[in-house]
């Protein structure tokens, strides 16, 4: 049976969150007896992700937002379910729903049969989950494999695939208490629909709605596959990203299977596909032992062990706590480059090294048909226009290992972000300096060399030469996270980055600022519209940074570089940097040509670039080639905010608060309107005050005249 998303088909996609929030509400609208109970579920917050927005507005008898205590609210819910109500429970974040265990355990699941007969339990527990979001140890995991199992407990996760709406009819029709996992990472990405994973893969559905299965396979190869993965929802994109490496890179045929349901685990629509692949996966981002993946290839065992040409493959996060740091967390949770490289591994589709690095470095050889590197230096490189020095974060490459070209080797943080360098060319790595210490712009990093190196130790930190007695420790500052009295704190790297700047800024630029009300009531109603009719929330920033851009024909100066007292390189297309601080240090990130963006592409790039921000997450280049920026400024009471000139730019947008003003209607009655300051920090050597006036006057009627608005606001380009 196949199955369509309720959204249109045709239209754009919505986000995940947004579709599952629709489901929500649909059933609230059918179901008279159905209660939501979860922390912070009411508005305005909508829970901590949103995805209950609105219910407790519609709703308001039948959301109820809790005290923190999962073991009450579980216990609460488990007990409308038993009287005859339904009942959703939202638990904050997956993870502590270990706090309410006892309730899904001894409760909930066993009084579906231990009354001597059969009573409907109708309870879904709603548990996002998973990393890859920044949030540590404690608010990340993946506890999906403690639940599988358990007697008239039923398992479900949302997918980009699957009708949310259907998924949770199906869970409340078994009349048993369900868990349904939502991984975080999902909330952001968009929908998938109309058949297709991308402009290079299909999908159809398989089974019954709302347990059934998505197939996913290259466009034109629906029939046997090289490799068939078995991914839930939230490792869906990721499975994907690693099929397409191994069909470009090696020829490969790779499927994806992702189901709804998860326990109990209907096999029956997938098991012809499953038997003639050549090889399967299962992939999930909890860690190893006693999983949801071991109970799947159980059943494979079982089903069709003849038809296996191999055991199945079975991939999972890393036994390791989840780290907080992007960079940590990246290698610990199961991401694209895992699954490939073990997929390659353990399918044989790996080319065999000739030997392994240190076999090489003992005896001597080169691999064959490797040129040899003449002690090449390794330097550090220049990566960004803010620092002239950067941290050696770690080496990617052991000390005398053999590494190719283009190898990553070692990781530099920056002010901003963490970037690898690679090799220049192939060679036996000789480390020059530890991690942990700082080097400048060219200094040298390590070389690479024709033959193996000596076995003299590696590069470590020198050591004082007279080590001082250890002085006693201080006393305690007075409160956690306060420094105490006369105490001297030191930057850390992206607030030095920031200092640099601004530093820079004011001592080399002349600087002008001028500054316009605009008043904004038709942009706001235009974009509640679009809202309304599309499903897309935009909001002012998405519609400033489109009427910044739209700019660049007409003031193209605005958007170039000073080269010198006499020059200016205007910038190809106008990429528009915009800033964003998420309390990890001030970024500001580039949305590149941004007049040939649509609202929603800006829209999804901004919340990419919060995300990244929360995570410090930003490459070198994702910050790097704006040709103007936008100060956005949206905190309730902001009026007005003078920036800087970010150099080598020329022009910095600034954008207040909304707020709120008063002026006498057309019968001579107060009438509020909406309006922001819209200001313009520029560079006095290339860019006088009255060309400043201008660009803020076409920026205001942008945001204000109708004709201007429409088109502005259209969901193609402003450019041809």
């Amino acid at each position: 049976m196949t199955t369509v998303a309720a959204d249109a088909v045709g239209t754009v996609a919505p986000r995940v969150a947004q579709h599952l929030n629709r489901a929500l509400h649909a059933l609230f609208r059918r179901e008279e007896r159905l209660h939501l109970l979860g922390e912070d579920v009411s508005d305005p917050y909508g829970g901590a992700f949103k995805i209950t927005k609105g219910l407790s507005t519609g709703f308001p008898d039948r959301v109820l937002s809790t005290p923190l205590s999962e073991g009450g609210i579980l216990g609460v819910a488990g007990g409308l379910a038993l009287a005859g109500d339904k009942a959703i429970v939202e638990i904050m974040f997956g993870d502590f729903i270990a706090l309410g265990f006892d309730q899904v355990l001894n409760f909930a699941s066993k009084s579906v049969s231990m009354y001597g007969r059969e009573v409907p339990v109708p309870l879904v527990v709603r548990c996002p989950v998973g990393g890859n979001r920044g949030y540590g140890p404690t608010h990340s995991q993946s506890p999906q494999k403690h639940f599988v199992g358990i007697p008239n407990l039923s398992l479900y996760e949302l997918s980009p695939y699957h009708d949310a709406g259907a998924v949770l009819d199906s869970a409340f029709e078994q009349g048993t208490p369900a868990v349904f996992f939502e991984d975080k990472v999902l909330y952001t990405r968009r929908m998938y629909q109309d058949g297709r994973a991308g402009d290079d893969y299909r999908y159809e559905m398989l089974g019954t709605a709302g347990t059934g299965w998505a197939h996913t396979f290259p466009e034109g190869e629906r029939g046997t596959a090289d490799l068939v993965v078995i991914a839930p929802g939230g490792m869906a994109h990721r499975a994907l990203d690693a099929a397409r490496a191994l069909r470009d890179g090696y020829g490969r045929s790779v499927h994806l299977l992702t189901p709804s349901r998860l326990y109990p685990l209907d096999l029956e629509p997938v098991l012809p596909l499953l038997a003639g692949a050549g090889r399967i996966a299962v992939v999930e981002e909890g860690t190893a032992g006693g999983t949801w993946g071991a109970e799947v290839a159980r059943l494979l065992y079982e089903r069709i062990w003849s038809s296996l040409t191999g055991p199945v493959i079975l991939l999972n996060s890393a036994d390791s706590i989840i780290p907080t740091a992007a960079h940590l967390e990246s290698r610990v949770l199961l991401g694209r480059d895992h699954i490939e490289a073990a997929v390659r591994a353990a399918a044989g589709w790996d080319v065999p090294a000739a030997a392994g690095a240190g076999e090489r470095a003992e005896s001597g050889a080169r691999p064959t048909g490797e040129a040899a590197a003449d002690d090449v230096a390794l330097s550090v490189p220049k990566l960004n226009n803010n620092d002239t020095s950067y941290l050696v974060v770690e080496w990617l490459a052991e000390d005398g290992a053999w590494v190719d070209e283009d190898d990553p080797v070692v990781s530099l943080e920056t002010s901003k972000a963490i970037e690898d360098v690679t090799a220049p060319v192939s060679g036996y790595l000789r480390q020059r300096v530890p991690a942990g210490e700082e080097r400048g712009v060219g200094a040298l990093l390590g070389l690479l060399l024709p033959q193996p190196p000596g076995r003299e130790a590696p590069a470590r930190r020198a050591e004082a030469p007279d080590a001082a007695p250890a002085a006693e420790a201080p006393e305690a500052a007075p409160s956690a996270g306060a420094p105490a009295p006369g105490a001297v704190h030191t930057l850390d790297r992206a607030q030095q980055g920031t200092a640099a700047v601004v530093a820079k800024s004011h001592r080399e630029v002349p600087a002008g600022f001028t500054v316009v009300r605009a008043e904004v009531d038709a942009a706001l109603d235009a974009l509640g519209r679009i809202e309304e009719e599309t499903g897309e929330a935009f909001g002012l920033a998405e519609a400033v940074i489109k009427a910044v851009a739209a700019a660049y024909d007409e003031f193209p100066l605005f958007f170039g570089s000073l080269v010198d007292e006499r020059t200016v390189v205007v910038a190809d297309a106008p990429h528009v940097g915009v800033t964003v601080d998420a309390g990890g240090g001030l970024y500001v990130p580039v949305v590149r040509d941004a007049a040939r963006q649509s609202l929603a592409d800006i829209a999804d790039t901004l919340m990419d670039f919060r995300m990244k921000a929360l995570t410090q997450g930003f490459s070198a280049a994702e910050l790097d080639g704006g040709a103007i920026s936008v100060s956005l400024n949206p905190d309730p009471g902001v009026v007005l905010v003078h920036p800087i000139v970010l150099w080598p730019q020329l022009c910095m947008v600034s954008v207040g608060a909304v707020g709120e003003e008063y002026r006498a209607g057309q019968d001579g009655t107060p009438a509020p309107v909406r309006t922001v300051h819209l200001g313009l920090a520029y560079d006095h050597r290339a860019v006088n005050g009255r060309d400043a006036v201008l660009f803020l006057t076409r920026l205001k009627a942008r945001l204000e005249q109708p004709d201007q608005l429409r088109t502005l606001l259209d969901d193609g380009s402003d450019r041809p």
